[in-house]
């Protein structure tokens, strides 16, 4: 892909701030939060026009009639402003208005039809896009959204991560699943991308936490939901904080370098890479003897996934992890993958697939 560098980040200094409301409820709100962000390090100012909510009946944004205060934000503070977009007929009165930013949400990500009507609509048009990550953990598809901007000709993007969708009872509004946008950024690593912990935590009392490890993991700066009253906020109230409160967490931020740090560091590098080398020679040795298995299993007309061998190596999997310090659901991750590998090796053998 052709990426340029999105010019309104040129200058700034590291970490990239955007903040505001949620969503834009009035014009006296979003001047209010404006004023209190303008001219203390914020890049641009973020407010929702159009809200896409779970269910009908919740607050769904004031649409058109927010851009203009979006407008007289930018004219009188002098502070950029973004907004998200999902339809080419958002993106129309966006660029009418002035908006300065657009970016594509998580739910429209997930959609290439979606995404395409986006692109066709902004073909010709010189202006910086961020893509958040589709809903679901799909690497591929995030990329794939970013490619259809490019192909129609938007040079200046970047992403924001905002965590995944995940059932049940957990600590995040999202899971963070990091492994997934430092891919991202492995593979594209001049794209700008900032971090929505407003969206990851799903709560204010973790936006601290979390901003700090999007730092200490080099993301190049932060999407933070900022209300001057965040308990009267239409829409994700227990996620937003006050101007007051955003700049508590910035000013609270470590920032490291990550440029090479000598000998030290190189030396334990080294050593890593010793073991690593080792885990893929055992990791080849198990496959050569889940082979094995595979070709007694055929002769002996055995199924090849055997639920209780299955369990009964999970269980001792957990206890020697747990025996050895190691976080047990992060082990019992891996010892899945590798599991599930075998079995794929054994398959072919069962079926004879050269």
């Amino acid at each position: 892909m052709e990426i340029e560098k999105i010019k309104l980040f040129d200058n700034c200094t590291k970490p990239i701030v955007s903040a505001g409301p949620c969503s834009a409820e009035s014009e006296e709100q979003v001047m209010q939060v404006a004023s209190s962000l303008a001219g203390k390090g914020v890049t641009f100012f973020r407010a929702g026009i159009w809200k896409p909510r779970t269910k009908p009946g919740c607050f769904e944004g004031v649409g058109k009639e927010g851009l203009a205060w979006l407008r007289r934000v930018r004219s009188e503070l002098s502070l950029p402003v973004a907004t998200e977009v999902a339809t080419p007929e958002h993106i129309e009165q966006c660029l009418e208005a002035g908006v300065d930013i657009l970016w594509v949400g998580a739910r429209t990500t997930a959609n290439p039809f979606a995404v395409q009507d986006i692109a066709d609509a902004l073909r010709g048009v010189d202006i910086p896009v961020l893509v958040k990550n589709p809903v679901n953990p799909d690497l591929e598809l995030w990329i794939g959204a970013l490619e259809r901007l490019n192909n129609a000709g938007i040079k200046q993007l970047g992403v924001i991560h905002r965590g995944f969708s995940s059932y049940g009872e957990k600590i995040f509004r999202n899971s963070p699943q990091w492994q997934i946008p430092l891919e991202l950024k492995r593979r594209m690593p001049h794209i700008p991308m900032l971090c929505d912990p407003s969206h990851i935590a799903g709560k204010r009392e973790l936006l601290s936490l979390l901003s700090q490890e999007a730092m200490d993991l080099n993301f190049d700066g932060l999407m933070i939901e900022t209300h001057c009253y965040p308990d009267c906020a239409l829409s994700d109230s227990r996620q937003q904080v006050t101007p007051a409160e955003l700049f508590v967490i910035l000013d609270r931020l470590v920032h490291r370098s990550s440029k090479s740090e000598g000998n030290e560091i190189s030396r334990y590098r080294t050593l890593l890479d010793e073991i690593d080398g080792e885990l893929m020679r055992l990791i080849a040795k198990r496959m050569q003897i889940a082979r094995e298995i595979g070709e007694i299993k055929r002769e002996k007309g055995l199924t090849v996934f055997q639920p209780f061998r299955y369990n009964e190596a999970m269980e001792r999997f957990a206890a020697e992890s747990a025996l050895r310090s190691l976080d047990v659901e992060a082990m019992k991750d891996i010892f899945e993958v590798i599991h599930s590998e075998s079995i794929r090796q054994q398959l072919r053998i069962v079926n004879d697939i050269k």
